[in-house]
């Protein structure tokens, strides 16, 4: 390789890892008719698969509960994708995969989880744009200094 090789960055594959849901008052949830709160939570992941290959995933989780706290549904999707990164450098490659692989990422984990979440019976889940990147920067700052180990990246 030679030290002015162009960086790369493709997308190899993009597939659900894990689906779940969980209806677990059904069916008498389905006679309520109270706004139920609707709670998200996002997750960042990133490793090594080989040399220039990683994969990212993005887990978001999706409940929704009544105000007696008697759950609608739970929805957990694990969206992810195989990317090739090469010759960028070691400082740029975790925001590479925390904000710009996400980004990808985010628009078919959304509509995995409102798909699930419409088969299930329930209004359809149409989750907001999220912010990437000020996600990436608040949970930096959060951090350690501390290295993950095994070229392994989290952001929660």
């Amino acid at each position: 390789m030679t030290e002015n090789a162009q960086p790369v960055f493709s997308i190899e594959k993009l597939y659900v890892k894990d689906l779940s849901l969980e209806v677990p008052n059904a069916p008498k949830v389905f006679l309520e008719r109270e706004t139920p709160q609707i709670n998200v939570q996002l997750r960042t992941d990133g490793a090594a698969v080989d040399e220039g290959i990683y994969e990212v995933t993005l887990t978001i989780t999706v409940s929704a509960k009544l105000p007696d706290e008697k759950s609608l549904f739970l929805v957990e999707v694990a969206q992810s994708g195989i990317f090739q990164i090469r010759n960028i450098p070691g400082g740029d490659l975790e925001p590479v995969m925390m904000i710009g692989c996400p980004n990808i990422l985010f628009p078919y984990a959304r509509e995995a989880v409102s798909d699930a979440v419409t088969r299930a019976g329930f209004q359809p889940v149409i989750l907001a744009p999220v912010n990437f990147e000020a996600l990436y920067q608040a949970q930096r700052q959060q951090r350690d200094a501390a290295a993950p180990a095994d070229g392994e990246v989290k952001i929660q």
